[in-house]
């Protein structure tokens, strides 16, 4: 049984689009190469710089949890090896926009190396920028496509909070899913149902993550 096979039939992996996007993006494509042997085992692997590519279960867990669609305009916070910016922006498809940001620059360059084999950057829409994640997408405010916010905003390393930036970077009816502590949160953006201050907020325990990075 290959490991989308496990996710599959542990319940992890459920939607056709996002299952597809696992098979069609191989995460041993963002491995250092003399770790490509072990692509397909279940675990969060060493990338360099005491940073890691993210287990497939919790990638898998995250990414049916934001259900990114076709044209959404993403945020991709911690982008490290660059797996889960070449996911979203399977996704997101050539309507789409995935704003990857990630504070290390030897990441950077590695992460937008690797999702450069996919031609999501080439045909603009993966965008690699390294910066302070806790702060957002840099120049926002400057990008006419940006006004209202971002539809969706991933995070792949943990903060103790949520950072304001993201509140005030997500539009209306957005939705934000990451990390804090040893949790991971769903923030739903003025939700129809109503929610705390402005969002609705999902909390599931029982996950391990690397701390984010800030330039604080």
């Amino acid at each position: 049984m290959t490991l989308i096979e496990k996710l599959i039939d542990g319940g992890w992996l459920k939607s056709p689009k996002i299952i597809e996007a696992f098979r069609e993006i191989k995460r041993v494509d963002f491995l250092p190469k003399y770790m490509a042997g072990l692509a397909e085992i279940n675990e969060a692997l060493p990338i360099g710089r005491g940073q890691t590519i993210s287990q497939p279960l919790v990638v898998a867990f995250m990414m049916e949890k934001l259900q990114p669609e076709e044209g959404d305009k993403v945020l991709d916070i911690g982008s490290g090896s660059g797996w889960t910016t070449a996911i979203l922006a399977h996704l997101v498809g050539k309507t789409g926009k995935v704003i990857a940001l990630e504070i290390i620059p030897e990441l950077k360059e590695f992460g937008e190396k690797n999702v450069a084999k996919y031609s999501f950057i080439n045909r603009g829409i993966v965008e690699f920028i390294c910066a302070d994640g806790s702060l957002g997408c840099p120049d926002i405010t400057s990008r006419p496509e940006f006004v209202e916010g971002f539809d969706k905003i991933l995070a792949s390393a943990a903060g103790n909070s949520l950072p304001k930036k993201w509140k005030e970077q997500l539009k209306i009816g957005g939705k934000i899913v990451t990390p804090l502590k040893s949790s991971i949160w769903v923030f739903e953006k003025n939700p129809p149902a109503g929610g705390k201050d402005g969002f609705r907020e999902t909390e599931y325990p029982g996950f391990a993550f690397v701390p984010l990075i800030t330039g604080k």
